[in-house]
């Protein structure tokens, strides 16, 4: 025997298993390893990863004042940071600190809280708008915050935006509760600038409990759990939980950091491929979106909704087509790179987008044909983004990146690795690469991946 499947048995093989389930089994990346596959890439740039792992995802920021008044499932750790900020302390006298990917704001809150001038740019609004509360709103009363918070009055409830599916997202008592308590925020007309920090940190609050309120999850992309039971009156006894958090956060921050309360810290809302740089940094910390097929717009569509953040499923898509891409972006806005001048490319990218156009011909079905160019375009989107910090970036400066590889289409990515060569394109050395830890992909569950750390030094 070959062992070969005849032709009539394959077909009836086909119609117990999907494709994308086939496609699987008889991968060749199964049982596989980034480690491997990294060694061709590795060996051309000259450098080794050291293995050094260490806590680095978003979770135990729960537990971390100021963090933890907004959930966000894709940073990373309060901790991480200020190992970074202390590990490079000695080497820079009042470093300024950037994050060109801010998202909730964890590099900017950290820095603030060690007196040091921190910027970031985001292009998500709402992200953009939790990340300036979490920074901007230290010197408020708690006292008048809780009075505030604790006495909304509900003249008229809020309906819910009616562009989400919101009677699916919610069960009738607890969607009704949380049309009543957007009412009695809605109803808060702020009368100073310190009201105005006491709303938005009110709105944070009520984004905050929204999907622990909902029939959904987040693990990290968003979708609908089974087991979950919630309450009528779990919105309010979640953001009165929350409240008191911030509250609690706000009375810690004036009795330790009252020196901190007025230390320079910004958010730009805008588009870091295109942000000009007012200020030059000596410390870059940053996780870019990952080439992962999560669609980090989509992720937060509750919370953009609720706050007034997006409008329609078009506003949606529009945020997203701004940014840098995820495998769910238009048709359209791939055919129109695909054919663009002056991309950026190298060598090894050619060679990935040859492999999985190869592999996805092979496959015969595949989510996205036009993976390759997404693919591209996400590595063309980060060196404009490298292209921009650069600039900035003063002499002996320093860009550390968090970034995870992927396997699509059985090819294997080395991000970690394309974007450090970027870098010495640039003109920057690669001092070092750090694998925090392992991952699993999402399509061939047995090949191992990893999340590492990217220093790259302005020379």
């Amino acid at each position: 025997m070959t062992g070969k499947i005849s032709e009539p048995a394959q077909l009836t093989y086909l119609t117990d298993l999907t494709v994308r389930q086939f496609n699987v089994l008889h991968s060749p990346k199964n049982n596989g390893s980034a480690r491997t596959d990294s060694a061709k890439y590795l060996a051309e740039l000259g450098v080794e990863i050291i293995n050094r792992r260490q806590p680095i995802q978003f979770l135990p920021n729960s537990n971390e004042s100021v963090h933890r008044w907004s959930p966000y499932v894709q940073g990373f750790s309060a901790s991480f940071v200020q190992r970074t900020l202390d590990f490079h302390r000695h080497e820079y006298e009042s470093p300024v600190v950037l994050d060109p990917f801010a998202g909730s704001g964890t590099v900017i809150v950290q820095a603030k809280l060690n007196d040091m001038a921190a910027y970031g740019v985001e292009l998500n609004p709402l992200l953009h708008f939790v990340a300036e509360t979490k920074i901007n709103s230290w010197a408020t009363d708690p006292i008048r915050f809780l009075n505030v918070a604790r006495h909304l009055a509900v003249r008229k409830p809020t309906k819910a935006p009616g562009f989400l599916k919101s009677e699916k997202h919610f069960t009738p008592g607890a969607l009704g509760n949380l049309e009543k308590l957007k009412g009695g925020i809605d109803s808060f007309d702020p009368a100073s600038d310190a009201d105005k920090h006491i709303k938005d940190l009110i709105l944070l609050a009520f984004a905050s409990i929204l999907i622990d309120c909902s029939n959904l999850k987040r693990t990290p992309c968003l979708g609908y759990s089974r087991s979950k039971n919630v309450e009528d009156d779990a919105p309010f006894i979640l953001f009165s939980k929350k409240i008191e958090e911030i509250a609690e956060d706000l009375q810690m921050l004036h009795s330790k950091y009252t020196h901190s309360i007025e230390h320079p810290a910004e958010v730009h809302l805008a588009n870091s491929m295109e942000f000009e740089h007012s200020h030059t940094y000596d410390l870059v910390i940053t996780s870019p979106p990952y080439m992962n097929g999560l669609d980090y717009v989509i992720n937060y569509k509750i919370e953009m909704g609720w706050l007034g953040f997006a409008v329609s499923h078009r506003q949606l898509k529009r945020v997203k087509d701004d940014m840098v891409v995820c495998d769910n972006v238009s048709k359209g806005l791939i055919r129109n790179f695909a054919s663009a001048a002056g991309r950026y490319t190298n060598p090894w990218i050619e060679e990935i987008k040859e492999g999985i156009y190869a592999n996805i011909q092979q496959r015969g079905s595949y989510r996205r044909k036009d993976m390759p160019e997404i693919v591209h375009k996400y590595f063309d989107d980060m060196y404009k983004v490298m292209q921009k910090v650069f600039v900035a970036l003063k002499p002996r400066g320093r860009i550390i990146l968090v970034i995870g590889d992927s396997l699509i289409a059985d090819t294997y990515l080395p991000t970690d690795l394309i974007i450090a060569r970027m870098g010495q394109e640039m003109g920057l050395s690669i001092e070092r690469i750090e694998k925090a830890r392992d991952r699993h992909s999402g399509q061939i569950r047995s090949y191992k991946l990893r999340e590492t750390i990217v220093t790259l030094r302005k020379e």
